[in-house]
């Protein structure tokens, strides 16, 4: 069993009057972290689960009093799924308000559905995480560094969700699966989705630009729909874990790109899957790509694991100098370029150095990349 990070943090907050909300992409391990870590507490469990059609049926209109000839004499109530369940942030603000000394956790694969459902009902009543696919530092628990380096290639290409780590014979045809779940069983379940195909031919065109700069007017172009559609879709692609924006880092520079954005991939093997390719590295053009979406995803798996409040860009000037990720924190403006190949060292852009002059600067490469995903 590979440990979560996150695992011992929400285990710290168990029975402080707040609901405990779990989100994250279909397959990515909720059910699993959660049922580790109910599996050795001592109180009595009450699991359900929003896919089940009697559980959303009972929970449609259900009142405090019901809720509690429900919950009984449990002191843990666990909600999987609960994105399906109508009202849901209101019923678990009625648990909390109305029933004291039950631990409430909810896991929902679709955080459009489930935040908005919780945002106001739930103000100051829960605590929120988020479960990406396995990352590297995880990895290194579960492994060793020398394993994880052997795996370098299988990881840029397959990714890092938990059954194609397992089931490494089986990660062509599973990953096929999953890029299908994305798309067709939670986005394509909104009536606000009425193209499927137009979906499909964004998301497919994204995956085509990672690690370059993103014009929703080129690919509303691109795909023959207007620049609102495509705004749209990409915002629920986000909140469906697909994909998260990198913002332009901008300051004191006039030729600066402000309002750029590029877009990567949670995991490689979702972005591969789609477009329908696991040729090896060795074999591929764009390896350099795969190396920069793998790179800033895992950064932001740490990041995120961790609770780090450092804010993450990339920086670009109309003159197409640029660095890959840039992290800021309230003291610190640390800037990194990547690179696949180590004989490759890029130098730190002038304008850059001379705008922010307090910044440091590392190449990151496959043979030095495990400091930067670990620190």
């Amino acid at each position: 069993m590979i440990h979560r990070k996150i695992t011992h943090h929400i285990a710290n907050l168990f029975f402080k009057g707040k609901v405990i909300l779990i989100f994250g992409a279909r397959q990515v391990g909720k059910t699993t972290l959660v049922n580790l870590l109910l599996e050795n507490r001592s109180e009595s469990i009450l699991s359900i689960s929003g896919d089940e059609p009697d559980i959303r049926e009972i929970f449609k209109e259900i009142t405090s009093t019901q809720l509690k000839t429900l919950i009984g004499n449990h002191k843990i109530l666990f909600i999987d799924e609960a994105q399906r369940i109508k009202n849901i942030g209101l019923t678990l603000k009625l648990i909390v308000d109305n029933i004291k000394g039950v631990q409430v956790i909810a896991t929902g694969s679709s955080a459009f559905e489930l935040a908005n459902k919780t945002s106001e009902p739930l103000t100051g009543r829960k605590y929120v995480f988020h479960l990406h696919p396995i990352a590297f530092e995880e990895m290194l628990e579960h492994s060793n560094l020398l394993i994880e380096k052997r795996n370098l290639s299988q990881r840029l290409v397959y990714g890092c969700y938990p059954e194609i780590i397992i089931k490494e014979n089986e990660s062509k045809e599973l990953l096929k699966l999953l890029a299908d779940s994305y798309l067709y069983k939670d986005l394509l379940l909104l009536e606000s989705i009425k193209k499927p195909i137009l979906l499909e031919k964004i998301v497919k065109a994204l995956a085509l630009q990672i690690g370059n700069q993103v014009s929703y007017n080129e690919i509303a172009r691109l795909v023959q729909a207007d620049k609102l559609t495509v705004e749209k879709y990409i915002d629920l692609l986000q909140k469906a874990f697909v994909i998260f924006t990198l913002p332009a880092f901008s300051r004191n520079v006039r030729n600066e790109i402000k309002k750029s954005r590029k877009i990567y991939f949670y995991d490689n093997g979702i972005r591969n899957a789609l477009i329908g390719n696991f040729n090896s590295v060795e074999s591929r053009t764009d390896v350099g790509a795969l190396w920069e979406n793998f790179l800033v995803s895992e950064r932001l798996k740490f990041l995120t694991n961790h609770n780090s409040d450092k804010n993450i860009y990339f920086w670009r000037t109309t003159q197409q100098q640029e660095i890959d990720l840039i992290e800021e924190d309230a003291n610190t403006l640390n800037s990194y370029e990547f690179k696949w190949n180590p004989n490759k060292n890029p130098k730190l852009s002038k304008t850059f150095l001379r705008a922010y002059p307090n910044t440091t600067f590392k190449v990151i490469n496959k043979d030095n990349y495990e400091s930067f995903l670990i620190q």
